[in-house]
């Protein structure tokens, strides 16, 4: 990790917030819960840079309590939230935890005010938490729909698939949250997707080595010495061995020469 997040990270300690994923859900729970009673309304929440620069500065922070859907679903996708993000705290620490936080909400509001009259969402803490947790362990069993079970690493592919589509053919506000949520990530964890990349392409290419090694050492039990035909691939052939010489060379029943006399 850089030096300036690291003197950032010094900085943060004192007011570094424990269990802050619980703190997140319990306020999206909240604000669900006031939006089904109808004593609010969303987009009295969302953050619109336009909105802030005209005073309504609660919006900085109130979007950060927007829960992800409305849906029958909420409930499954902020208890997965909560165990990503508790899963990265104990793998970061309280502090450190706080800062991936903080750098993916600094750069969903840096880069909300590019756009100013588009709403900004709060993207990042799904996005970043959930990449980061996939990529730490990649072999995490999901059970889709709580039957069909798939490793979370197929899903967080899928997931960069569709962020590199939605950067690609959406508009700027889509962009925009796609940079903070995949640039959050990058930053920290950048240097090791690179290396790991790298590894996974080294393996490849030794695996490859190694299979061509062992057809070579392996190779078919017999072998026309005339047209080359082996048994592997022709196993219909009869295939005889003269004595040429002091080599035995092989002949498949289509080349065999006649026996001298």
């Amino acid at each position: 990790m850089s030096s300036w997040l690291n003197k950032l990270e010094r900085r943060l300690e004192p007011l570094a917030i424990p269990n802050i994923t619980l703190y997140i859900v319990i306020a999206q729970v909240f604000v669900l819960l006031a939006v089904l009673l109808g004593q609010i309304q969303l987009s009295q929440l969302h953050l619109w840079p336009v909105l802030v620069t005209q005073g309504e500065v609660w919006r900085l922070f109130t979007f950060v309590a927007v829960p992800p859907s409305t849906g029958m679903l909420v409930a499954f996708a902020l208890y997965l939230f909560y165990l990503y993000g508790n899963a990265l705290e104990d793998y970061f620490g309280v502090v450190r935890y706080n800062l991936f936080l903080l750098v993916g909400y600094l750069l969903t509001v840096g880069l909300a005010f590019i756009s100013p009259y588009a709403a900004a969402t709060n993207l990042f803490l799904g996005g970043a938490v959930f990449l980061a947790f996939a990529f730490l362990n990649p072999d995490f069993t999901l059970n889709l729909f709580f039957i069909l079970p798939v490793k979370i690493k197929w899903i967080a592919l899928i997931t960069w698939v569709f962020y590199g589509f939605t950067f690609i053919v959406g508009g700027a506000t889509e962009r925009l949250g796609v940079l903070a949520a995949t640039g959050n990530f990058l930053i920290f964890f950048g240097k090791d997707f690179i290396q790991r990349v790298r590894m996974g392409r080294h393996r490849v290419k030794q695996q490859a080595k190694r299979e061509k090694l062992r057809q070579e050492l392996s190779g078919p039990m017999h072998k026309c010495s005339i047209c080359e035909r082996d048994s592997d691939a022709s196993p219909e052939l009869d295939f005889r061995y003269r004595t040429e010489g002091e080599n035995e060379v092989c002949y498949c029943d289509e080349h065999l020469p006649p026996k001298q006399a």
